[in-house]
């Protein structure tokens, strides 16, 4: 009956969340200066067609953006929670569910492969770190986790596209090859894409995995010098037996409540890197959307999913973490 509240108490803390970051993304969109009405034909008028100022008020008519703005976050709102609907981009014309298609999923897929990858090494290697006596093997952690952390993502794509070119003959840029690229999914087209995808993966893994590292070795040197251990230590228990049942769990408490913070660490990374390998997936179009369209409405939808992932994310850990540690359930509930 405890875990269930505890459930349900979650669940309405994310809908509330939701609903906030909601309502900060549609005031973001409304505050650029000139309503999307006025942004989209001005670009029409880049594009060589005179526009006036009624042209200007049946557009903002037909958009809906004459009516107050509760209402029309509200309805936003609504389109977005119940059919999944983002509307139409402001400068293209286009559905967005269109324009984004299976973007975002990639985009979120290669960033939570990239977290998996990052953390199957970092917590086995960080564990062992901590515990072993070996300064020579120490060090050399100390190193490449200090060159993970100081060596950009972006930089590590250049020097891999250069050694690919030079030694295959092929840049590896793009998720798919130019057969497949325009291609309707097929076993064909998703082989093609993995042996691709493991890149993008490998350099976003690259750094998240150095900071993991240090993470865990961190809070287990931590957990290994603290009272319990030693009263463990003295009752007998020693190995992998006392490592995995008190400081190990311990110590992987806060790596697996800060998942969220390390998949939005993760994909604000990806635009770097997708304009530098060339990759067609949401983290290009959330950088186009801001820093070349000005298509307001794109780039919120997209930060809107990224936002919902890391919401369902931290709601799924703290389910794993009350099961793992009852405190945390204590915390909440105030039991």
């Amino acid at each position: 009956m405890q875990f269930a509240h505890f459930v349900l108490t979650r669940a309405g803390m994310a809908i509330v969340t939701l609903l906030l970051v909601s309502f900060i993304v549609f005031s973001l969109m409304e505050m650029v200066p000139g309503n999307c009405a006025e942004r989209y034909l001005a670009y029409k008028n880049t594009q060589g067609q005179g526009i006036t100022v009624e042209d200007i008020e049946a557009e903002e008519k037909r958009l809906g953006l004459d009516r107050p703005f509760l209402v029309r976050w509200g309805s936003w709102i609504g389109n977005v929670f119940v059919r999944g609907d983002f509307g139409e981009s402001c400068i293209l014309r286009v559905r967005i569910n269109e324009l984004l298609g299976t973007k975002i999923w990639i985009s979120l897929g290669i960033c939570f492969v990239a977290l998996l990858f990052a953390y199957l090494i970092a917590i086995p290697v960080g564990i062992v770190s901590a515990t072993a006596n070996n300064p020579l093997a120490n060090n050399a952690l100390r190193f490449v986790s200090y060159l993970g952390l100081a060596m950009p993502n972006f930089l590590l794509a250049l020097m891999i596209m250069l050694f690919s070119t030079m030694v295959f003959g092929d840049s590896l840029t793009g998720l798919f090859s130019k057969e497949y690229r325009d291609a309707p999914w097929s076993l064909g087209k998703l082989m093609d894409f993995l042996s691709r995808a493991w890149l993008p993966i490998v350099i976003l893994g690259w750094s998240a995995t150095a900071f993991a590292l240090q993470t865990v070795r961190a809070l287990m040197s931590d957990e290994l010098g603290k009272l319990y251990v030693t009263a463990a230590r003295a009752r007998g228990m020693y190995g992998r037996r006392l490592l995995w049942r008190y400081p190990a769990r311990h110590a992987l408490g806060p790596i697996i409540n800060s998942l969220g913070f390390d998949l939005n660490r993760v994909f604000n990374e990806l635009p770097i890197v997708a304009v530098i390998l060339t990759l067609t997936e949401a983290g290009a179009l959330l950088l186009e959307a801001l820093a070349r369209s000005n298509d307001q409405q794109l780039a919120g939808a997209i930060i809107f999913m990224l936002t919902a992932a890391i919401v369902a994310l931290n709601f799924f850990t703290d389910l794993l973490l009350s099961i793992i540690d009852p405190r945390m359930r204590r915390s909440v509930m105030g039991g």
